[in-house]
């Protein structure tokens, strides 16, 4: 992916009025980011601590997503994997987030949910750059490169239900 400016970020939110991206709190270490090693960049929103946001490139141009959840929440599962890049977490590592849905049915209230890393640091999980604390990653014989695209997959199919 690469570098992204405060700018490019707030431009990119498809699930937001202009106002609401204008407010988020965007990272400010920005250029300290691993680029080279992102396929999106994820953040949580240090004054808000069930939000979070989720930028990547789709067709050349950079798609945001805002996202909340349940911080601290326990479930009864010993383990959860996340369904973008399928690391394993041990509780709480892995959230379900929400986003509300673009446009009209947003304002309605509708929104989409999918199972992440709740530090949305996949691309660096699935790199080695990261180890879960507690959790694995399964060996497989898919390559990188391989196991990136379908994580890229999987993301694309939970931005075009986003963007519905």
């Amino acid at each position: 992916m690469r570098p992204l400016t405060e700018r490019d970020i707030r431009d990119s939110f498809i699930n937001c009025s202009k106002g609401e991206a204008k407010r988020l709190a965007v990272p400010r270490d920005l250029d300290e980011r691993p680029w080279d090693d992102l396929d999106f960049l994820g953040w949580r929103d240090p004054g808000a601590p069930d939000r979070s946001y989720l930028v990547t490139a789709q067709d050349g141009r950079p798609t945001g997503v805002a996202l909340r959840f349940q911080p601290g929440r326990r479930g009864f599962l010993q383990r959860s994997m996340c369904a973008l890049c399928l690391t394993t977490h041990p509780r709480g590592g892995v959230s379900l987030m929400t986003a509300r849905k673009a446009g009209p049915a947003g304002r309605e209230g509708n929104s989409v949910g999918l199972y992440m890393c709740t530090d949305l640091a996949c691309p660096l999980y699935l790199r080695g750059r990261k180890v879960p604390e507690g959790g694995a990653r399964f060996e497989e014989s898919l390559t990188l490169d391989e196991q990136v695209a379908r994580t890229l997959g999987n993301l694309s199919a939970f931005l075009a239900k986003v963007a519905a």
